[in-house]
């Protein structure tokens, strides 16, 4: 038997192919949507998944203004951030962030279920968000994906 045909193969930046793809985010729950977003971004949805290489796909996002909550937290969940200065811990509802940046929402669900480290950022890097319908990466020739989630009322 040949032992060298078991060898474990580690991808790397070379060997790593990386697609677009294009998500349509009307009508899907925000959290299980961001989950398997960030599954393509970090790359497991590949054969070759490797933990400390970015082996994900350029993920485009569309209709993120059109995303939904179940239950009540649309008006119950709150985003905590802090300014720097003492006192200065601030709150938001996501009704309030839809209201002044509609694909905030998105971005924080989907940052947060990435790696705390520099890869993370780079995860998060080849993320692209967009309110509407357009989008400027027609040139990349993206594929649509068709992440159906269950939906509940």
């Amino acid at each position: 038997m040949d032992t060298l045909s078991y060898r474990t193969v580690s991808a790397n930046s070379a060997t790593v192919t990386k697609n677009w793809v294009i998500v349509d985010a009307e009508n899907q729950v925000v959290g299980r949507l961001a989950t398997q977003i960030a599954s393509i971004l970090r790359g497991k949805t590949k054969a070759y998944f490797t933990p400390h290489v970015d082996c994900g796909d350029y993920v485009i996002v569309i209709n993120a203004e059109k995303v939904r909550f179940t239950g009540n937290k649309l008006e119950t969940k709150q985003y905590v951030r802090h300014t720097g200065y003492p006192g200065g811990q601030r709150f938001a509802t996501p009704k309030e962030l839809f209201a002044k940046h509609p694909t905030r929402v998105m971005e924080y669900a989907i940052k947060r279920m990435l790696p705390k480290n520099k890869l993370g950022a780079v995860m998060f890097g080849n993320l692209h968000i967009y309110a509407g319908t357009t989008h400027p990466h027609e040139a990349q020739k993206p594929v649509k994906l068709n992440l159906t989630t269950t939906t509940s009322k």
